[in-house]
């Protein structure tokens, strides 16, 4: 299972914002992929749905951004998902409007909804393991 979380807050006031595109990334997952989030669950908005074979969960937290690690890590725990499991859309300040960059680790960059997760997940830290075996999908339950 992946969860593909987006940054964001909640409510009309923001959500034009440049603050919001994690919002706006997991919107347009939603609408491609055909799955609602629509369910209020880990203090947050989920959608559940198959891709390739794997189950993918789509989060929206509903805390505001500076407490979004709430919401991630309780749908973490529920799972028990490790980190490398989880894929994080937020917007970065530094770099130029329409850049995407992808990272394995790192600091928060000073990001308080990245901090607020690190945080909250920081305690539940294991050691990663990796697959590789030749094993077909299977489907979705």
């Amino acid at each position: 299972m992946k969860l593909i979380v987006g940054l964001g807050n909640p409510g009309p006031a923001y959500a034009a914002t440049r603050h919001n595109v994690g919002f706006w990334v997991i919107d347009r997952l939603a609408r491609t992929l055909r799955i609602s989030v629509d369910k209020a669950k880990w203090k947050g908005l989920v959608g559940e749905g198959c891709v390739d074979g794997q189950k993918v969960l789509l989060l929206k937290p509903q805390t505001y951004m500076n407490a979004s690690g709430e919401s991630v890590a309780e749908a973490v725990r529920f799972h028990k998902l490790n980190p490398e499991a989880i894929l994080v859309i937020y917007d970065d300040m530094d770099l130029p409007l329409g850049t995407l960059r992808v990272r394995m680790k790192g600091s928060d960059g000073g990001h308080r909804g990245l901090r607020s997760i690190i945080a909250h997940l920081v305690r539940r830290r294991s050691r990663a393991s990796a697959s590789a075996s030749g094993a077909p999908r299977r489907a979705c339950r």
